[in-house]
């Protein structure tokens, strides 16, 4: 049985010490689009949480699956096409009932089907062997930190609008320093004993 200190432990490390974003630099495609408006960038965080949670469901059943057939060969695939299909039944979902959060989310909501951080997340949780409780929790922390560094991130962009910034560091410049100075902050956290 895992104690608190334990649980503790594993939010923390799942949220901040491997950060998909800061840390092993993936899903950074959405990061950088919808990074200028912390409506959009929590919107899309929050579906890249849900995709990320039962893609990470059905991909262990079906992984499991394959495995005791003997086509583990055909994991990837299998995880890429769950994640289009979880993606597709959210992206109608909330057609139908929260229209302004889909079009908030615009091109962005498709994509998250291919986003490296989904995939990732159920990769990383499939190769460390997790059971399936530790592959759900694992890929929905995961997606909890996604979300942190796309809302974190927005809310930087949105301040330096407001900012004095030199001509040669406005728009992209800026923003790669911003998500440099944010993946050293999130780095020193790869530092913690858990």
């Amino acid at each position: 049985m895992m104690n608190f200190s334990q649980l503790i432990a594993i939010i923390l490390s799942a949220i901040l010490v491997e950060n998909l974003v800061f840390v092993k630099f993936l899903g950074v495609s959405p990061f950088w689009g919808p990074g200028k408006r912390l409506e959009t960038a929590i919107s899309l965080g929050l579906s890249v949480t849900v995709v990320m949670t039962v893609s990470s469901i059905a991909n262990f059943v079906v992984g499991a699956l394959l495995r005791s057939v003997g086509f583990e060969v055909l994991n990837l695939a299998a995880f890429v096409l769950i994640a289009a299909t979880v993606t597709q039944l959210l992206d109608y979902v909330l057609q139908r009932t929260s229209p302004t959060m889909h079009a908030a989310q615009g091109v962005y909501l498709p994509l998250v089907a291919v986003n490296t951080a989904v995939l990732g997340a159920v990769m990383i949780s499939n190769m460390d062997g997790m059971t399936f409780f530790g592959t759900v929790g694992y890929s929905f922390l995961a997606g909890l930190g996604f979300l942190i560094a796309v809302t974190l991130f927005a809310s930087v962009r949105e301040r330096l609008d407001f900012s004095e910034i030199p001509n040669a560091f406005e728009g992209i410049p800026i923003a790669l320093i911003t998500a440099g100075l944010i993946s050293m902050a999130f780095m020193g956290f790869a530092g913690m004993r858990i």
